[in-house]
């Protein structure tokens, strides 16, 4: 029989949180085992963030093509081969590859098993016939697209993030089921390559502010998606050449719509079946591994962290998660994770970027007293110069400047998002923001705008303006 292997640390997932907590383990000379029985990189990099950043980059250039004339430069209709496309988005992906492959964790000195893990016990996983007793377990086994209990998708093709990124033909019609960023970023894309692309949803980007939102929504109707609202899909089917679906609008009236292909992106699903939580005393239900503030299970010796959790689902949350486990598991700090400072994107054109509490959810929470901050891409020099001046930024505040929460939507909202990141983060008031030297012109300067208009009303109030005349008064 294989002997027992008992390591300091045993990580069930190669996804970017258990490669963080991996790698900065073994770095520290702990004896770590990584199981993934999928691909190395997890869903990041092989169905998600890469990939659709790496085609949305290809659909931004063909967009610009036909674009340019306000810049006095005439260019033909794009001619996009999509086969080319399909090489350009694998390429991205088989040159960040090898950051996350089993080499370069061996070369670490971490024990990379390629099979499923399933725990056999509290303190006991099975993995390729080998049994790890590990002193520690940190599950990071991720999610998978959730497929909904739609009349006719047994028998019906569809396509997730995990599939449509093996496409090597340009979709003729592209249906799209689900309004969140997956959904909306692919239909965008997809359309400015050429293809023509419909949306049915309940509701398009409902976790984001609705004012902002509505400004990714304008554009894509612009560019010629077709979204359907408040619809309910009622059935799909396979029809000649391609889908066919039924959806019933706000109005209760059925509308059938064929596509050539169909996409799902109605959100994840936490991967918590078949692994023997129940063994291991772990508690859990569908919508994710149930983990305190430092991200202990029911089961004190074994961690939850990214998308099996069901908390956010974002790369860089599983990454942030990997460094309070970091703290906990491996320093023993008390190390708790908070949720207030997680920002997250929508990479559209314009992106959709937030952080914090929207207006609604500040109000929802008791904050009555609020400051409600804008300032529009319109009034910024760089904008105007790229001509690129569509959205503006919202900043929440409470009267004595404390920032609640903020969201821009605009060209590169996901970068300028930062700074009001680490405002939250770090407590910061406006006046922070609003007195550092922005270099210009630059796009960056809404941050210091939008907090130095928090101050306008007091600079420029009555009192002020009989403080100034009194000054003046005495030479």
């Amino acid at each position: 029989m294989t002997r027992p292997l008992t390591p300091d640390l045993c990580v069930i997932g190669a996804g970017s949180g258990g490669l963080s907590v991996a790698a900065v383990a073994a770095q520290l000379d702990l004896d770590v085992v990584l199981v993934e029985k999928g691909e190395m990189g997890g869903d990041c990099l092989n169905y998600g963030c890469v990939p659709s950043k790496s085609l949305i980059a290809a659909a931004k250039r063909a967009a610009q093509a036909r674009s340019s004339g306000p810049f006095g430069i005439t260019a033909k209709d794009p001619k996009v081969d999509f086969l080319r496309v399909h090489h350009h988005i694998h390429d991205v992906i088989a040159t960040i590859a090898p950051h996350d492959s089993v080499e370069r964790f061996e070369g670490l000195g971490v024990t990379v098993i390629r099979d499923h893990a399933r725990f056999t016990g509290p303190r006991e996983v099975v993995a390729g016939g080998v049994t790890i007793r590990a002193r520690r377990f940190v599950i990071a086994a991720g999610s998978r697209p959730a497929v909904p209990p739609i009349r006719g998708l047994e028998q019906t093709p569809y396509l997730t993030n995990e599939t449509i990124f093996d496409l090597t033909a340009l979709p003729e019609h592209l249906l799209v089921v689900g309004g969140g960023p997956i959904g909306l970023e692919m239909a965008q894309a997809f359309r400015r390559l050429g293809s023509r692309v419909t949306v049915a949803t309940l509701a398009f980007l409902e976790k984001d502010d609705p004012e902002m939102a509505g400004v990714v929504l304008d554009t894509l109707r612009r560019e010629g998606v077709d979204l359907i609202d408040r619809a309910t899909v009622e059935r799909v089917e396979p029809r000649t050449g391609g889908v066919a679906v039924s959806v019933k609008d706000a109005d209760g009236k059925v509308r059938r719509i064929e596509g050539s292909h169909l996409l799902l992106a109605i959100g994840r699903t936490p991967n918590v079946n078949d692994l023997g939580l129940d063994a291991a005393n772990v508690a859990f239900d569908q919508r994710g591994i149930k983990v305190d503030r430092r991200l202990r299970t029911s089961n004190r010796r074994i961690y939850a962290i990214g998308d099996v959790t069901g908390r956010f689902q974002f790369t860089h949350c599983a990454e942030y998660d990997a460094g309070i486990v970091i703290r906990n598991a491996v320093f023993r700090l008390p190390a708790r994770a908070r949720d207030n400072a997680i920002p997250w994107v929508t990479f559209t054109d314009p992106e959709l970027a937030h952080v914090g509490l929207t207006e609604a959810m500040a109000r929802d929470l008791g904050h009555r007293d609020l400051r409600v901050l804008r300032w529009s891409f319109a009034d910024n020099d760089r904008a105007r110069a790229d001509r690129t001046t569509e959205g503006l930024i919202k900043v929440i505040a409470t009267r004595r400047g404390k920032v609640l929460g903020a969201t821009i939507v605009g060209h590169q909202a996901g970068e300028l998002i930062h700074p009001w990141v680490i405002a939250i983060e770090s407590r910061l008031k406006l006046s922070a923001l609003a007195r550092y030297i922005a270099p210009y012109p630059t796009r960056g300067e809404v941050t210091k705008r939008v907090a130095g208009a928090f101050y306008t009303p007091t600079l420029f109030s009555a009192r002020t303006k009989w403080l100034v005349r009194l000054l003046s008064r005495l030479g």
